[in-house]
C-alpha cells in the first residue's frame, strides 16, 4: 500500500460513516502505526514512539485528522490562512467526534460529566481544566492555542516524547460548553517549586536554545518549547526536573523560531 492508497482507505473508512469493518480496519492501522510498519513521516522515529504511548484513541484520531488535512490541502484560497485553519480544526473535530461517539469514548458536557465522576476540580489553566484521580490527574484539554486537533494531538505526541514522566494517556474525547475537547490522564508527580533560572539551565542542557525569556520560549530547529515557566515544572521527591505541562510543537519555519520541520501527512509501509 502507498501513501495515496492508505488516506483513499481512511477517508472511504470516514464517509461511509465508520461500519464495523471501517473500524476494524483502522484498529489494524493503529496496530501497524504502534508496531512502526506504517511510518508517519510528520514524525520521527521517537516521536511516532511517543504517539503509541498516548493509547490506541490518540493514534487513530491522529490519523483521521491527518486524513482531513490530507484531503483538504488542496482547498480554495479564496478565504484568509485563519479561516482555512478554523474550517479545518471544524472538520477534524466532527470527523474524530463521529468516531468517538460510534466507538464509545465520546462525553458531553465534559467538565460537569468528569467532576461528577471524579471529584472536585482542582486547576484550571488557559486551555485545560484539571481533576483528581489520586496517583493520576484527568484533564480535559481545549484548542485555544492550536485551533486544528491535528496540533493538539501533535502537542500530545511531543510531550510523551519529551517528557515520557508525565505521559500524556487519551481516554477519548468531547465537548464543553461546543468546544472539542480532548480527555487524558496523565501520572501525579509529588515535588517542589523550582525557579525559572534553574528550568532555562535545563531546557538547554536538553539542547534548547532560550528565544523569549518573558513567555519562557526555547526552541531547537526541531521542536518548538513555550510556557516552561515554575507552574509547569516540578522537582520530584527524588530530585529530578519534571516537567507536567507545556507548549511544545513542531518547529516550522512559520511559527519564526529557526524552524525547519513540515507538517507533512505522508505515511510509507515497511513490509
Amino acid at each position: 500500500m502507498n501513501n495515496e492508497d492508505f488516506w483513499i482507505s481512511v477517508n472511504t473508512i470516514i464517509s461511509k460513516g465508520f461500519t464495523p469493518e471501517g473500524l476494524q480496519k483502522l484498529d489494524e492501522y493503529a496496530e501497524y502505526f504502534i508496531t512502526r510498519r506504517l511510518v508517519y513521516q510528520r514524525f520521527s522515529p521517537a516521536e511516532q514512539h511517543g504517539c503509541a504511548a498516548g493509547g490506541p484513541a490518540h493514534v487513530v484520531a491522529s490519523l483521521l485528522a491527518g486524513a482531513e488535512t490530507y484531503a483538504n490541502r488542496n482547498a480554495a484560497q479564496d478565504v484568509s490562512r485563519f479561516q482555512r485553519e478554523l474550517q479545518r480544526g471544524k472538520e477534524q473535530a466532527e470527523i474524530i467526534e463521529q468516531w468517538a461517539k460510534t466507538i464509545g469514548c465520546w462525553t458531553d458536557d465534559v467538565d460537569n460529566s468528569l467532576q461528577s465522576v471524579l471529584g472536585t476540580k482542582i486547576a484550571e489553566g488557559g486551555e485545560a481544566m484539571v481533576y483528581d484521580r489520586g496517583a493520576s490527574l484527568v484533564k480535559s484539554i481545549g484548542l485555544d492555542y492550536f485551533v486544528q486537533p491535528i496540533l493538539a494531538l501533535d502537542r500530545i505526541t511531543l510531550h510523551n516524547t519529551y517528557f515520557p514522566e508525565t505521559t500524556l494517556f487519551v481516554l477519548g474525547f468531547g465537548r464543553a460548553k461546543g468546544e472539542f475537547k480532548i480527555i487524558v490522564e496523565q501520572p501525579f508527580v509529588k515535588g517542589t517549586h523550582v525557579p525559572d533560572g534553574e528550568i532555562s539551565k535545563f531546557a538547554q542542557r536538553m539542547g534548547f536554545k532560550q528565544i523569549n525569556p518573558k513567555n519562557w520560549t526555547y526552541a531547537t530547529a526541531e521542536i518548538y518549547l513555550s510556557d516552561l515557566h515554575d507552574e509547569n515544572v516540578i522537582r520530584s521527591e527524588d530530585g529530578n526536573i519534571i516537567v507536567v505541562d507545556c507548549d511544545i510543537r513542531i518547529n516550522t519555519p512559520e511559527l519564526r523560531c529557526g524552524g525547519v520541520r513540515e507538517l507533512t501527512t505522508e505515511v510509507r509501509f515497511n513490509e
